[in-house]
């Protein structure tokens, strides 16, 4: 087994190099380009033992052809000219009998993007799967020492995105990943967290997987407790489930249609607006896309093309920026934003441990899980606690309970956070620990 395998990903002189020869051969009014390629590897361990290793490269290519306002898209994932040809003819074909989109919009024109290079990591680009083995043996002896059944995965990637269209647009970034993740059991006990980081060497693996199983063993024989409303701490990967359901529902068309927690109705009920710029939450919730951030640095476009510069989301409470559509943005009048990905938003220097010893009386909730919509229009959601709920008694951690099912109102549960722990990477969202004044349990669950 060779000990470093050197990665092969596209450079990004290839990359725009291709994307120009696909553009040069279109013989549509209008083409835009998307490229993704990328080297993926996962080891995957449970009881304690490695149980697969899988290592993938990936590489596609999307062409949009246009012809007035009809367009139409064709893939490939074989990087032959040839086939590439073919594809181009393919989105040009079907461009020419597709409806029209009563909702078009020009080709972008060309974007200007921070001036910053992604986290590009050597070491986690070229992991071997030995070396994913050794770390992942180093866990799962962790576990076996404590007498824990410990599961989850180890992945790393190295990925590049290129995309250009014949308005001059192009735009190409690399960069690299990795994620860990652990789930720890014993009897009825059980304990969940996941870290995600730019280089394998930043991820906190040990110092975890002990915290993780110590958590574990302390949800043993839980005891229930009546539903209700509590105050609650949130461990951070927790949070980070649920502050994505706000930021997602931040779009701009729906609040003016009148389909969202942004909304503003008259007394008749129909839609007069959104609530941008009024005091929703808590003065503590400041959000932010921020894809330079240091626990990120992620790339400078998203898919589509558009900048995914700094913008302030939320700012003492205080909702500053919606997301924009090309097409909702022209309609209205304003700038387009794209999406409102990646997620930051800042936290206190404090610990969760913290968090902890300032609640005379409580719930910590270590995991957010199978979150859904009950009312889209507020925002009210459900979902229930998993792995490893505890009840908090004069700042400390009393027992655990059993795990209960919520329903709660999210732009409530911003209005009501009144302390924050510092940050933490969970996927492309940096969140803190939180704790919120009032949180909505409905029943109790026999999840684990």
């Amino acid at each position: 087994m060779t000990p470093v395998a050197a990665p092969t990903l596209m450079s990004e002189d290839q990359a725009l190099s291709l994307v120009e020869k696909v553009i040069n051969q279109s013989e549509a009014e209008g083409v835009f380009v998307s490229l993704s390629t990328g080297e993926e590897a996962l080891s995957r361990y449970s009881e304690n033992q490695i149980s697969q290793n899988i290592s993938k490269t990936r590489f596609n290519l999307t062409i949009t052809s246009y012809f007035g306002t009809r367009s139409a898209s064709a893939s490939t994932t074989e990087i032959d000219l040839e086939a590439i040809a073919q594809v181009i003819r393919r989105s040009e074909e079907l461009a020419r009998i597709a409806p029209e989109d009563p909702e078009w919009v020009p080709l972008l024109e060309p974007q200007d993007y921070e001036q910053r290079t992604p986290a590009f990591d050597r070491a986690t680009a070229s992991l071997s799967p030995l070396e994913r083995g050794k770390i992942v043996q180093r866990v799962c002896a962790l576990s076996a020492k404590a007498n824990v059944d410990g599961s989850g995965t180890l992945s790393t990637e190295a990925f590049l995105r290129a995309v250009g269209n014949s308005q001059g647009l192009r735009a190409c970034n690399q960069r690299t990943e990795a994620d860990f993740s652990f789930t720890a059991r014993i009897g009825d006990g059980s304990s969940w967290s996941q870290r995600t980081a730019w280089a394998v060497d930043q991820l906190p693996i040990e110092s975890l997987t002990e915290q993780l199983i110590e958590r574990a063993i302390r949800s043993s024989h839980p005891q229930e407790v009546n539903p209700g409303t509590y105050p609650v701490v949130f461990d951070g990967a927790a949070f980070a489930d649920l502050l994505s359901w706000v930021i997602w529902n931040l779009d701009a068309r729906a609040a003016d249609e009148g389909r969202s927690f942004m909304s503003r109705t008259d007394v008749a009920g129909k839609p007069v607006g959104n609530c941008l710029g009024e005091a929703m939450f808590s003065p503590l919730v400041q959000v932010q896309r921020d894809a330079a951030h240091p626990l990120l640095q992620l790339g400078t476009f998203s898919g589509d093309g558009l900048s995914n510069g700094y913008l302030k989301l939320i700012d003492d409470g205080v909702p500053k920026a919606l997301s924009y559509s090309r097409y909702w943005a022209a309609q209205q009048g304003k700038q387009p934003t794209g999406s409102l990905a990646p997620i930051v938003m800042d936290g206190a220097n404090q610990s969760l441990r913290d968090l902890i010893a300032q609640t005379e009386q409580g719930i910590l909730v270590s995991r957010a899980w199978y979150v859904r919509y009950v009312n889209a229009r507020s925002l009210m959601v459900t979902g229930m606690t998993r792995d490893g709920t505890f009840w908090i008694e004069n700042g400390q951690i009393a027992y655990p309970i059993k795990n209960l099912r919520f329903n709660q109102s999210l732009p409530e549960m911003l209005r009501d956070v009144d302390a924050l722990s510092t940050v933490q990477r969970y996927g492309s969202s940096v969140v803190p620990g939180v704790r919120v004044r009032a949180f909505n349990f409905s029943s109790v669950t026999d999840s684990v």
